[in-house]
This record gives structure tokens, C-alpha cells and sequence, in this order.
């Protein structure tokens, strides 16, 4: 019989969810749980997501954690959410517990889990307050721990959302929180750490998912799986591609009398596209650190306007420039009119532009949808068609 091959935590760690459930499932239920707790309680509770229910319960048993354990209860909480990265916290006593107590109970326990704080509760559970660990060194042994802990400490919801928890914490550091539910339960624990990891790869996933990369693929991802994530994204781009080249089609009868409007539509396009990337990346950087809030997308869309109106000013002289220069040097008898044309669509794109890259991730986050998913796409149409369509109509209209 074959015996299944071995996996390391870091060839785990290199995997998106998928190939890392392809690798795991042939394993036992106690070599997945080892992995599966090496790699910490994000990752885990995702890998575990793609197993089948009876094999869930199995590795998770096979963790040593029952029914209610933290690993399936997690699963109740959305993706991105603190209760996907929780722990259960392993030192809880009550106020009356002296420190004498807390001590002997915790010896067989800091042997092998780290405990940074002792959290203390009432009869129902409730966190009323925190001890660092170290606190209990210097007590004396009858000190009761409502004597020295902290009363009413810091805690995060299992319900909030990883970015809004960074956001919470980002001048705290400490390197673990209490976690409590709505009526002030402690239901575990997520150590500061966990929280910047997770944060950190969804800023890493960010800049693919703005141009249709899934946020689950890695360097290691094979071939096949990466191709069937990013190849509906192209498809999806060809589309909107064809919708850019329509508009040229409409005014092919001016393009082909004017072909001097074919050497800039690029130049045009290219510049309009990146003023819209510069408003789209702001945009999603201030959505991460929660910067935008509703009263002020009014005030974004005007600013990155007003940004592309002057963008699109100086740039615009410039690509003028050159357009007469390049019209005069070739005798065309309406050089100066071509120049005008090429300034104004240059400023009027750039501005529609700098809006579209504002309003592109507004209007997803409005419909419910990641804001970065693809967004690079829908602008990238957004911007050829309002600046080819400009340019080339001013054209058709003031010359042909």
C-alpha cells in the first residue's frame, strides 16, 4: 500500500486553501491537526472549511477539541472576521482566585502554551479584567486577583472585521486580546501577531484582486488551478475590451481621414489610465484604513477631480505640443485645431478619469462586492472609452 506523502508546514504555508486540502487529505486526522495548529488559527479554520463535515469533526477531535471547540465554532463567523482567528484562552479564573492559586493551576499548562495574560471573569463569564502574567510574580500569594488586574480591559467583538480590528489596535500593541461577545463574554483570545499576519496578506491580495487574481493564489499554486482563476478575469477584460473598440468604430470614417488621431489615441488612453490607477489606489487605501467614510465620497469625487482637471492641464500642453509638431511637420493644414483638440480631450478624460477611479470601488462596495475585485478592469473600459470617445468626437465634430 502507498503510504501518503509527507508535508511540511511550510510547503503548507506556500499552498493556497485548495492544493493545501489536496496534500492534507490523505494524512491522519492527528498529522492534519498537528499541521493545521502549527500554521495558526486563520489558516486553519479555512483548510478546514474544505474538508467534509465528518472529517472536520474528526481532525478537530483528533486536536483534542470536542464539539464545541474553537476550530469548528469558528466556522460560525464570516471570512475576514476576528472569530476566525481566535484561540481559547487558557488561563480564566475568577476574581477570588489568589495568585498562589493561579500559579500552581497555570505550572503543567505554560509548559507548553504561551500565556501572556491571565483573564478574569465573574460567575457568568464576563470580562472584568486582565493580569499580566508577569503581575503574578511579583504578588503576594494571598493577593486576590481583583487586587491587581486591570479592571475593564480592551477587547475586540468575534464579529469584527480584521481591517476595523487593525484599525483598533494599530496603537495598542499588545500582543494579545481578549475576545468577548456582545454581552461582554470572553470566548477566547487572538494574539496581536495573528491579526498584522492576516492584515498583511490582505493587503498583499489587494493588488491582484484589482486586476482579477483570486486572493488564494500563491507562487506555488500549479498551473491549471492559477489558469482557471485568472482566465474568467480575461475573458471579462476581452469583453470590455470590445467595448473600448466599438467607440473607435464609430468613428472610423475620421480616423481614416485624419490618421494623425491613431498615433495618439494611445498616448492619450495610457495617460488617462493612469490618472484613473492613481485615484483607484487612494481610493482603496483610504476604504482599507477606514479613512472614507459616506460623508465624505462626495469630497473624494470632487477633490480627484479637480486632481485630473489639472493633471489633464499640464499633461495636456505637453501632448499638444507634440500633436502640433508632429501635424505641422507633416503639413497638415489644421495643425493648431489638432493641437486644441488634443489639450482639451486631454483635460476633460483626465478629469473624468480621476472620478472614474474613485467611483468605480464606491460603486462596488455599494452593490455588496469587494471593492478592489477587478476594479483595474472596469476602469481601464471606463477610462478608453470616455477619452477615445472625446478625443475622437471632438475630431469628427470640429474638423472631418
Amino acid at each position: 500500500m502507498t503510504q501518503p506523502q509527507t508535508v511540511t508546514v511550510d510547503q503548507l504555508r506556500d499552498l493556497d486553501v485548495d492544493d493545501a486540502v489536496t496534500r492534507l487529505a490523505p494524512l491522519p486526522d492527528a498529522s492534519v491537526a498537528r499541521l493545521l495548529h502549527a500554521l495558526g488559527p486563520g489558516r486553519a479554520v479555512a483548510i478546514l472549511d474544505r474538508f467534509g463535515v465528518e472529517r472536520r469533526r474528526m481532525i478537530a477531535f483528533a486536536a483534542g477539541q470536542g464539539e464545541d471547540g474553537q476550530w469548528l465554532n469558528s466556522q460560525q463567523w464570516p471570512e475576514g472576521s476576528i472569530g476566525r482567528l481566535m484561540e481559547p484562552a487558557p488561563a480564566v479564573f475568577t476574581e477570588e482566585a489568589t495568585a498562589s492559586e493561579v500559579i500552581e493551576t497555570l505550572r503543567p499548562i505554560v509548559s507548553h502554551t504561551l500565556v501572556t495574560y491571565v483573564f478574569v471573569v465573574d460567575a457568568r463569564r464576563h470580562l472584568s479584567g486582565i493580569v499580566a502574567f508577569r503581575e503574578l510574580a511579583f504578588a503576594q500569594p494571598q493577593q486576590r486577583l481583583a487586587e491587581i488586574m486591570v479592571s475593564r480591559p480592551f477587547a475586540l467583538r468575534p464579529q469584527d472585521n480584521v481591517i476595523d480590528a487593525m484599525r483598533e489596535v494599530v496603537r495598542r500593541h499588545y500582543p494579545v486580546y481578549p475576545v468577548c461577545d456582545a454581552d461582554g463574554r470572553l470566548v477566547g483570545l487572538v494574539r496581536g501577531a495573528v491579526i498584522f499576519e492576516e492584515q498583511a496578506f490582505e493587503i498583499s491580495a489587494q493588488a491582484g484582486a484589482m486586476v482579477g487574481v483570486e486572493r488564494e493564489e500563491r507562487l506555488a499554486t500549479p498551473w491549471q488551478r492559477a489558469l482557471r482563476f485568472r482566465h474568467p478575469w480575461l475573458q471579462l477584460n476581452l469583453v470590455t475590451a470590445f467595448v473600448a473598440a466599438s467607440v473607435v468604430g464609430l468613428f472610423q470614417d475620421t480616423v481614416n481621414r485624419i490618421v494623425l488621431l491613431a498615433v495618439f489615441i494611445p498616448v492619450l488612453s495610457g495617460q488617462c489610465s493612469n490618472t484613473g490607477c492613481q485615484s483607484l489606489a487612494v481610493t482603496l487605501r483610504g476604504m482599507t484604513l477606514g479613512e472614507l467614510k459616506a460623508s465624505r465620497a462626495g469630497a473624494l469625487l470632487w477633490k480627484e477631480t479637480w486632481l485630473g482637471f489639472l493633471n489633464g492641464v499640464l499633461t495636456g500642453v505637453v501632448a499638444a505640443i507634440g500633436m502640433f509638431w508632429l501635424a505641422h511637420h507633416q503639413q497638415h493644414p489644421q495643425a493648431l485645431m489638432l493641437a486644441a483638440i488634443t489639450f482639451v480631450s486631454m483635460i476633460g478624460s483626465c478629469a473624468l478619469s480621476g472620478v472614474a477611479g474613485a467611483a468605480v470601488p464606491l460603486a462596488l462596495k455599494r452593490m455588496g462586492a469587494d471593492p478592489a475585485t477587478a476594479s483595474s478592469i472596469f476602469l481601464t473600459t471606463a477610462t478608453d472609452v470616455l477619452s477615445m470617445g472625446l478625443f475622437l468626437g471632438l475630431a469628427a465634430w470640429l474638423i472631418a
